[in-house]
């Protein structure tokens, strides 16, 4: 029976005035619409909004149906452009499990990504003013970025070391007695080397450039005598060189560089969904296949081949995930 055919039962009827007016409201109350909160999955609570509409990047992600993602275009094999100019990667496989996850817990029946290409330089500022949303590249989790910055769950683990021509027999800072090492602007790995110097422990002249291949180039070309840098980017730089019989990577590790996903600080609801889909992934065993596809089989477009057992500090995140910024958490 229709709502207003109830109503005209009810008036046609003798009831007492307190009766008729609880019947009365509830019968207005069938042609109300549902409160926006239901409507959106509010649950028993009534008038209680789902947990994502706390967060400033979800409520942002809804409102526009654009999600932007932070790219690295030549960070083989985490992040880089593919033969149609796309971009690929161990970080972007892992990105797009997220983006996923949130068309579903939005309900969107489609999201657009937009990829925007980050660097060294420009990554933290792009995703403290809101330009990216999730950064997608190579970030290595650190306390003193964490007060500007948030991150995911550590999804690599790496260790910063020197590479050099097997000639020159470098294989700590020690060995290149002066000779100029070069490094990338915006990196942990040239941040260690500064540090070093101010404290008297490298007397080496220190170089620094834009991007990683520009680093590697130098060095290539006879510049500086060695490329500090992360050892997994390294390897993919030296294995796509003409030369690579001619260099080799150092033994002594520089530092620890636990990597993860870079996103908005204080906004801990989308966090929370970006830490859930990485879990889920240690979880379930599918990040042993992207990191299959990625570390020890051919490199899409690259027809390279890292052949790179998974790093033991790796293994033991899996086990027990972690967003720690300390490198002394990956050494134990």
């Amino acid at each position: 029976m229709r709502p207003m055919s109830c109503l005209r039962c009810l008036l046609s009827c003798r009831f007492p005035a307190t009766a008729f007016a609880l019947l009365l409201t509830a019968g207005l109350l069938l042609l109300l619409p549902a409160s926006p909160a239901l409507a959106q999955g509010g649950g028993a609570q009534g008038n209680a909004a789902p947990p994502w509409v706390r967060s400033l990047t979800l409520r942002k992600v809804q409102a526009s149906g654009v999600i932007s993602v932070g790219y690295r275009d030549a960070s083989a094999p985490f992040s880089y452009l593919d033969e149609r100019q796309q971009p690929v990667g161990y970080s972007m496989d892992i990105c797009r499990r997220i983006v996923a996850a949130v068309k579903d817990r939005l309900q969107l029946r489609d999201l657009t990504v937009n990829h925007v290409p980050v660097s060294t330089a420009t990554r933290i500022p792009l995703v403290v003013n809101g330009g990216v949303d999730l950064e997608c590249g190579v970030t290595t989790n650190t306390l003193e970025r964490q007060k500007q910055v948030a991150f995911s769950l550590t999804t690599f683990v790496s260790e910063s070391r020197l590479v050099s021509r097997r000639g020159d027999a470098i294989r700590s800072l020690a060995d290149l007695r002066g000779r100029p090492v070069v490094s990338t602007l915006g990196t942990t790995s040239l941040q260690h080397l500064t540090e070093l110097a101010a404290r008297g422990r490298l007397s080496s002249p220190i170089v620094a450039v834009k991007e990683d291949t520009e680093a590697f180039r130098m060095f290539e070309a006879g510049r500086a005598a060695a490329y500090a840098m992360d050892d997994v980017l390294l390897r993919s730089a030296v294995a796509a060189s003409q030369h690579a019989e001619d260099f080799a990577i150092s033994d002594e590790a520089l530092s620890v560089e636990p990597y993860a996903l870079m996103l908005a600080r204080d906004d801990p609801e989308f966090k929370a969904l970006v830490d859930e889909v990485i879990r889920g992934l240690f979880r379930s065993g599918e990040i042993q296949g992207i990191y299959r596809k990625w570390f020890q089989l051919p490199i899409p477009t690259r027809g390279i081949n890292l052949n790179m057992p998974m790093p033991r500090a790796l293994v033991r995140v899996i086990d027990q995930p972690t967003d720690s910024g300390d490198p002394a958490v990956y050494q134990r």
